[in-house]
């Protein structure tokens, strides 16, 4: 095993204003490599660039190709931001999720992970509404796509991913619930993965899991990924899937986070996004893990702080990383779409 670190003056962040996209040029962390076949997808050399600080926790990160811009939420403070290359960070959607004043059952109010669909709307886990939305990026006008199954309002929507003929996998846990899963707001009596289906109809995918969290899909579509956020069971599982999209069999392993959580590395299972090889970037105990499509874990992309989700972004080549209080980005070798 080999780890290369980089250490930037970096103490007090938390407290400090958000900073413009490379305003102080400042780099973090660093990648430990763990296999071989790492070199194929990150130098480990690479640097970690800071693009913002200052956020509360920084979520949802997503590529607009057609904009050329990264969008990302910061969920406690209800707003999304726009980064692009020589601009820096800028409001774009505030607020982000629940309009209006936030009662003090809610806790987190904004906008969670996002996707951008076929056709060029941005699919929105909208936390403080507890909907599924959909926004158009010229009008900021939003659309409600799914806020109730089987008649019963979602907790607090978290994570989407886009599927076969525009249909959205997303989960469901009660993060965005001030009282959790003992809330009173609380309809459902699971936390859920969903797949909002092309005709619209929502369909359960699973109701066992305590803490469902981040949702991605391989390539080919036919393998749907979900983190589970939970101490107990810190576990990606795989589900195979069907022709209609839904899961043919029971879902399996796909990578158990169990170690890094036990040498008490920040984060939890969190966000994931999977490059056209199939590798899964997996956030985790101590930051993005790059794993095989098998699940084998290749190396570590580290900021030293929680990671909660990354996306691919620019020329396919860049990965972004929303961790803890910052907006950051490494260059890859291997892309992503």
């Amino acid at each position: 095993m080999t780890r290369i670190t980089r250490r930037a003056a970096l103490a007090g962040m938390a407290t400090l204003p958000f900073v413009p996209a490379l305003a102080r040029a400042e780099t973090v962390g660093g990648i430990t490599r763990l296999d071989p076949a790492l070199d194929a997808v990150v130098d480990a050399n690479a640097p970690i660039e800071v693009l913002g600080t200052g956020y509360r926790w920084a979520e949802g990160p997503v590529w607009v190709k057609r904009g050329g811009y990264l969008l990302f939420s910061d969920v406690p403070t209800n707003i999304a931001y726009r980064w692009k290359a020589g601009e820096g960070v800028t409001p774009f959607l505030d607020p982000s999720g629940l309009v209006g004043p936030i009662p003090a059952t809610i806790r987190e109010a904004g906008s969670n992970g996002m996707a951008v669909d076929a056709e060029g709307r941005l699919i929105v886990a909208d936390s403080g509404t507890r909907a599924i939305a959909a926004v158009d990026l010229a009008t900021k006008r939003r659309t409600i796509l799914a806020d109730r199954y089987q008649g019963k309002r979602f907790n607090s929507c978290n994570d989407v991913a886009i599927g076969r003929d525009g249909a959205i996998y997303f989960t469901d846990p009660p993060y965005g619930l001030a009282e959790g899963d003992t809330s009173p707001l609380k309809e459902l009596p699971f936390n859920g993965v969903f797949l909002r289906a092309s005709d619209g109809v929502i369909r359960l995918i699973d109701d066992k899991l305590k803490r469902p969290n981040g949702v991605a899909l391989c390539p080919k579509k036919t393998t749907l990924y979900v983190a589970m956020s939970d101490e107990a069971r810190p576990h990606i599982l795989a589900y195979p899937l069907g022709a209609d999209g839904l899961p043919r069999t029971a879902p399996t392993l796909f990578h158990d986070f169990s170690a890094p959580l036990a040498r008490k590395l920040p984060g939890l299972p969190d966000g994931l996004k999977v490059d056209k090889a199939g590798r899964v970037f997996a956030t985790g105990p101590g930051g993005v893990h790059v794993l095989s499509p098998e699940g084998k874990a290749l190396g570590l992309i580290a900021t030293g702080k929680a990671t909660a989700n990354c996306a691919f972004g620019e020329d396919g080549r860049t990965l972004f990383l929303t961790s803890s209080d910052m907006l950051a980005r490494v260059r890859l070798k291997a892309s992503g779409w």
